[in-house]
């Protein structure tokens, strides 16, 4: 895969590589960098990253069927758990034939067989000044894994180990990308999204604009399907 519009942000993190922080090279791209060689191998398989899995065209397509239902909705800052400032979200189960496509590509990249999706998708839109805090998923709305599609501008991701937070990664979320947590990743580190002040990946300024994420999960180990109007998690 071409390097495309971070070229210069691959060259930036080779020149950069005597830091002393470890960057992983993902088809010839840096998009995913570590507090050290352990970390990247731990995560090797728990913190994926598919840069340019959606066509421009298929990031049209999903921004077009959701920007009705958001833009019925204001921007909110006081989410139930404290995770998320500066957000709207809502959730969907019933989508168009091609979005229907796209995500049955996230089901087959990101899920086992022996995994079940939940029904209703979580759709979060962060406005340009907006993020989301440290946290991890509760295991009562969320299973083993989560896959995530980012839309309309790049973001970074950190993940930080709850009992050693010297172990950490990021990821750099372009448009387009779809992220995978499982296992470890998903619960033995918080995620969060940096808001617009931190957003920098290495040395490198990412700036922040509009964001959407359209975020599958397996269904938690034992318990059905979540019931209408009860809170989604964060992202």
């Amino acid at each position: 895969m071409a390097c495309g519009g971070v070229a210069h942000l691959c060259r930036h993190l080779k020149m950069a590589g005597g830091a002393g922080l470890a960057v992983r090279t993902l088809s010839g791209c840096s998009w995913v960098r570590g507090s050290g060689p352990a970390v990247l191998n731990r995560l090797r398989d728990e913190a994926v990253l598919r840069p340019g899995f959606l066509s421009r065209a298929e990031e049209d397509t999903l921004t077009s069927e959701l920007e009705p239902q958001l833009r019925r909705r204001r921007y909110e800052y006081d989410h139930w758990d404290a995770a998320i400032h500066g957000f709207r979200e809502t959730e969907k189960s019933r989508w168009s034939d091609a979005s229907q496509a796209i995500l049955q590509r996230v089901r087959a990249a990101a899920f086992g067989p022996e995994q079940t999706m939940l029904s209703l998708v979580h759709v979060l839109d962060l406005e340009p000044r907006g993020y989301i805090k440290p946290h991890v998923d509760s295991v009562k709305f969320c299973g083993s894994t989560i896959a995530g599609l980012s839309l309309l501008s790049p973001s970074v991701m950190k993940l930080v180990h709850t009992q050693e937070p010297e172990q950490w990664l990021q990821l750099l979320l372009e448009p387009g990308s779809l992220y995978i947590l499982r296992g470890s990743a998903r619960y033995d580190f918080s995620h969060e999204i940096l808001r617009d002040e931190e957003s920098f990946f290495g040395e490198q300024r990412i700036p922040r604009g509009r964001r959407i994420s359209v975020i599958c999960r397996s269904l938690p180990e034992g318990v059905g399907s979540r019931r209408p109007g009860e809170p989604p998690p964060a992202c």
